[in-house]
């Protein structure tokens, strides 16, 4: 029996269509928290040591953590600049140096107070760098970072999940469209069946 494909079209694409939208959703939303969250504990620590500096304490080399390789560690590290962008001290190294961050990114900082940024320093390493500007006797910048080498791994296991449920769905769709008109269909045919009685 010939099935009416333009009706199982009319039923699948639509279908189709929100299943695969709200499919994006759900990978966008799940992605977008993911990487906000990448973003702590910088916040906190970037704005308790401005808070600090804006006080007047001193920058001591030595408060900080031990030297953090940036592209093998997944611990976060600390930047300090003076206002001209100069850099004063830090934890964060980058082969036996200090990044360099992306020009302009202390002058927007300089204007809105707070910057937070995905930074790619070299190929293969992005990190999750929050920039806080300080006040004080001697103004100035608090970087602090981390690895997004493990945000990363759980949005590409996301980005999986997502396409086989969507996968998954396409076809249990298609099954269900095509499989209802064909009961449908045998069910008209035998209403219409004369009877030999």
């Amino acid at each position: 029996m010939k099935l009416p494909l333009p009706l199982i079209a009319k039923l699948f694409i639509p279908l189709a269509f929100i299943m695969t939208v709200m499919a994006g959703l759900v990978y966008l939303t799940v992605q977008q928290n993911f990487r906000m969250n990448g973003n702590d504990p910088q916040i906190q620590i970037a704005e308790d040591l401005a808070t600090q500096l804006s006080a007047g304490a001193p920058v001591n080399p030595n408060s900080l953590t031990a030297s953090v390789d940036i592209s093998k560690s997944l611990s976060t590290f600390v930047l300090i600049y003076d206002d001209a962008g100069k850099i004063i001290t830090g934890s964060g190294k980058l082969n036996d140096q200090f990044p360099v961050l992306p020009a302009g990114v202390l002058d927007h900082t300089r204007t809105i107070g707070e910057n937070r940024i995905t930074w790619q320093p070299q190929t293969g390493v992005r990190v999750a760098l929050v920039i806080t500007k300080y006040g004080g006797a001697n103004p100035g910048f608090v970087a602090v970072g981390r690895s997004l080498r493990e945000v990363e791994q759980r949005e590409s296991i996301l980005g999986l999940q997502v396409l086989v449920a969507w996968l998954v769905g396409m076809v249990g769709l298609f099954i269900l469209i095509v499989g209802g008109e064909f009961m449908l269909s045998r069910f008209s045919s035998r209403e219409n069946t004369p009877s030999n009685l």
